[in-house]
């Protein structure tokens, strides 16, 4: 994971071999939690959604998410990839130590997609697609059907029925020329499939 400034990246793992890596509400809001513990210093949370056995994060990095740390092998690590290790493995023992269990619980690399590419030397942006592809996982999974039901997502904070401050929303919107009208209005859109394999 190799993180530039300025630019928005789509962070997502899932549970090693698909098992389920959120048990109960408690595990959803231990989670945000530490996502809020450790990656609000260093990038800007745009949007997230926990799944029972994956999760996505949108972020807009910054100069403190790129600033080079020793690794716990020595090696230099950006610091938001030091920060969502420490996440996980923290995730983890806790997870380990409910179920009495041993072992990772997620794949072995995080995932980060940049959400921008030059086309015939036209910069591109993928983040708009990428919101409303995240926030629609529990409608495609089967889990509800609204949006509004699944708490485990910054979808409720953005239509304005949850007073989150995890996100930064307004950033999003002044990324995006979005406003809180324009995502209540798309509540169900239809992303765009053919983007999605670009940033997942």
């Amino acid at each position: 994971m190799y993180l530039q400034p300025d630019e928005c990246y789509h962070i997502y793992n899932r549970g090693n071999n698909q098992q389920t890596i959120f048990f109960s509400e408690r595990n959803y809001l231990f989670f945000i939690k530490k996502i809020r513990e450790q990656l609000s210093p260093c990038a800007d949370i745009i949007s997230y959604c926990l799944m029972p056995n994956h999760f996505h994060i949108i972020i807009h990095a910054n100069n403190r998410s790129i600033i080079e740390r020793k690794s716990f092998g020595g090696k230099p690590m950006q610091e938001f990839a030091y920060r969502i290790g420490l996440l996980l493995s923290s995730y983890s023992q806790a997870i380990n130590k409910q179920n009495k269990t041993s072992g990772s619980l997620f794949q072995q690399k995080t995932k980060a997609k940049i959400l921008s590419e030059v086309v015939n030397d036209t910069y591109q942006s993928y983040l708009e697609n990428c919101f409303f592809y995240v926030h629609n996982n529990p409608l495609d999974a089967g889990l509800v059907k609204n949006l509004r039901n699944w708490p485990y997502s910054s979808y409720i904070d953005y239509t304005g029925e949850r007073n989150g401050t995890l996100s930064n929303m307004e950033l999003f919107y002044t990324l995006t020329g979005l406003n809180s009208r324009d995502i209540v209005n798309r509540l169900y859109c239809n992303y765009n499939e053919e983007l999605v394999q670009i940033f997942y």
